[in-house]
């Protein structure tokens, strides 16, 4: 192989195993390499690397120049620093159950001024308008102009806004650290969490219950709320809204054995990312603050009651062959039985007439005492500022006993509705509602309110009424759902507006062994096409409720159960003598009525 060529004398150098064998004492000195070529070679690597070293020094000059020696810079290339130095989240994050975040603190910076350093407002003006656009002119030139010495002119600015602003190099302008609350999931609870202002403060929801914890930078607030489960009740109850062109709805999921509010939704809602979106009656809360006419839903409170008196059983029978007469008043049944019923019947099919006359054999002093114990006399203690107050009938006369039996002339919050129904089929025990997530290993607050079996036997009634009565389209194959639907209609002027109703249904499951309570509630649904015109609950409220518990069961760990695993639900038969039902007493007419009140299924 040739290497080098050097006049007409080759070097050559020989390769293999001839090579190995050669002696280094057999290599001539006459085909060595010249010492002028090594010289050469030399001579080129010590420029190369003289080029190489002359890059760097110059390259580590230009960095000095830039860190250390230049002043004036076409564009900062570190933030300025800000006037409150360093910075720590001073405001705690608040978790759903399962450590999801639903609100949280991120750095931010505020534009400030030193007005006594703006040389310039007019010019000042200008400068910053040609940043940031949205400005009012006429506000900011007056803040600029103004004497005090300290004035905000804009909060938390994006990080591309403090570069800009910052390149303009207005004299007497200045950034302030500070903490910015973002709320990952925007609408979607935001009646729970509510929101801070600009100086986040808490001003609703668990932000504003909690502000003074939420202030002490400790753990994260762990909230019960399940954002799985609140994700499918928000999207069903806003299709729901959509569906029946309605003016909003609310709706609930609890666990009944601890009390835990699973899911809490209320429509309209706002983004709480967005101040703006919180107007009017997007920020009212339906659930916790709104007091309402319940309806037919309230029957299970007057079954349970009637039961729980000792002056009613399973075999009571009563009246419902006409329309009840009282004091002025005409109770009537939409769907009249026009015979003796047992309290499953009435329960079942949702006689406003049998409830009415099973709440007059119970006596008003059982009905208001159980209302008392069931806590529907008194704003629920959920830890939220926005609860409301139930409307109660004073004073409570007759007339008011059979109202309230078919869920008018008392109103309550949907969430003391979730929380007496809750007791209702937990065995008896009513436990305070909670939006904060319980630590198992403590005592679940509680009080017993209804016996164990008269617990059994709503449960039982529960179940029959979505098997045979107005709830079927909340059934849910393997979950064994058990509920009531109620449609009341609306106060206004003048007496009840007919065609503006409060759709709900409200339920359990699994009703073999009950653990979560569910309430869906659609405020003046329209009648569709595909519900015939009606707008009753049984075509709103309840298939919404069947279809939450469709997605949210499994969610929960519920697995459906198999054909034959779960006995027949055992329906009472009453028994045949009338006897049972006492005719009630003509009293005088009050003031609390003279309107004809009938309830629509």
């Amino acid at each position: 192989m040739k290497l080098f060529a050097h006049k007409s004398r080759p070097v050559v150098i020989q390769v293999g195993a001839d090579l190995q064998n050669t002696p280094n004492s057999a290599i001539s000195s006459d085909n060595s390499v010249p010492a002028n070529v090594i010289q050469t070679g030399r001579a080129r690597l010590s420029a190369i690397a003289a080029v190489f070293l002359t890059i760097f020094v110059v390259i580590s000059l230009r960095l000095l120049d830039l860190s250390v020696l230049d002043r004036v810079v076409p564009r900062p290339l570190a933030a300025p620093e800000a006037r409150t130095g360093g910075l720590s989240m001073a405001r705690t994050d608040i978790t759903d159950r399962n450590g999801i975040v639903l609100a949280t603190s991120l750095p931010t910076v505020s534009l400030y001024a030193r007005t006594e350093d703006v040389q310039d407002p007019v010019e000042a003006t200008n400068k910053l308008m040609s940043v940031l656009p949205d400005f009012n002119r006429e506000d900011l030139l007056a803040k600029l102009s103004n004497k005090r010495p300290f004035v905000y002119l804009r909060r938390n600015l994006t990080p591309h806004q403090q570069y800009e602003v910052n390149f303009l190099g207005i004299p007497g302008l200045d950034f302030e650290e500070g903490e910015k609350r973002i709320y990952p999931h925007g609408n979607l609870a935001a009646h729970v969490i509510g929101m801070t202002d600009v100086d986040n403060n808490g001003i609703a929801g668990v932000e504003k219950k909690f502000n003074a914890t939420l202030h002490k930078g400790q753990a994260p607030l762990r909230l019960s709320i399940d954002i799985r489960v609140q994700t499918v009740l928000r999207a069903e109850l806003a299709r729901a809204v959509s569906d029946f062109s309605a003016l909003g709805a609310a709706g609930m999921v609890v666990d009944v054995r601890t009390g835990e509010v699973l899911a809490m939704v209320s429509l309209p809602d706002y983004d709480p990312n967005d101040p703006s979106t919180g107007a009017g009656e997007a920020m009212f809360n339906r659930v916790s603050k709104g007091s309402y006419e319940m309806g037919s839903t309230f029957k299970l409170f007057n079954t349970a009651m009637a039961l729980e008196s000792g002056r009613v059983n399973m075999n009571s029978t009563f009246d419902c062959t006409k329309s009840l007469e009282f004091a002025g008043h005409t109770i009537h049944d939409d769907h009249p039985l026009r015979r003796w019923a047992g309290v499953s019947d009435i329960l079942v099919t949702s006689s406003n007439v049998g409830s009415a006359r099973m709440a007059l054999q119970a006596g008003t002093d059982n009905q208001k005492a159980f209302m008392e114990r069931l806590g529907m006399l008194r704003s629920a203690t959920i830890e939220l500022p926005e609860v409301g107050a139930p409307r109660v009938p004073n004073p409570w006369r007759e007339i008011n006993t059979i109202t309230i039996a078919f869920g008018h002339g008392m109103a309550v919050t949907p969430v003391q509705m979730v929380q007496g129904v809750s007791a209702l089929v937990n065995g008896g025990i009513l436990i305070p509602l909670t939006i904060q997530a319980r630590d198992l290993s403590q005592p679940i607050p509680g009080e017993r309110v209804i016996k164990q079996a008269t617990s059994d036997q709503m449960r039982n009634l529960m179940r029959l009424v979505v098997t045979e009565g107005t709830g079927k389209k909340a059934n849910v194959p393997g979950y064994d759902v058990g509920g009531k639907t109620g449609t009341a209609e609306k106060a206004g002027r003048g007496g009840y507006r007919k065609k503006a109703v409060l759709a709900s249904f409200i339920g359990a499951f699994p009703m073999k062994d009950p653990r979560y309570a569910i309430l869906a509630s659609i405020d003046e649904p329209k009648g569709t096409k595909e519900t015939a015109g009606f707008i009753t609950a049984g075509w709103n409220a309840t298939p919404t409720a069947g279809r939450i518990i469709a997605q949210v069961a499994p969610l929960l760990g519920e697995l459906p159960h198999t054909e034959g695993v779960v006995p027949p639900v055992v329906r009472p038969t009453p028994a045949p003598a009338p006897r049972a039902a006492k005719a009630p007493s003509p009293v005088a007419p009050s003031s609390d009525g003279g309107r004809e009140i009938a309830e629509a299924h």
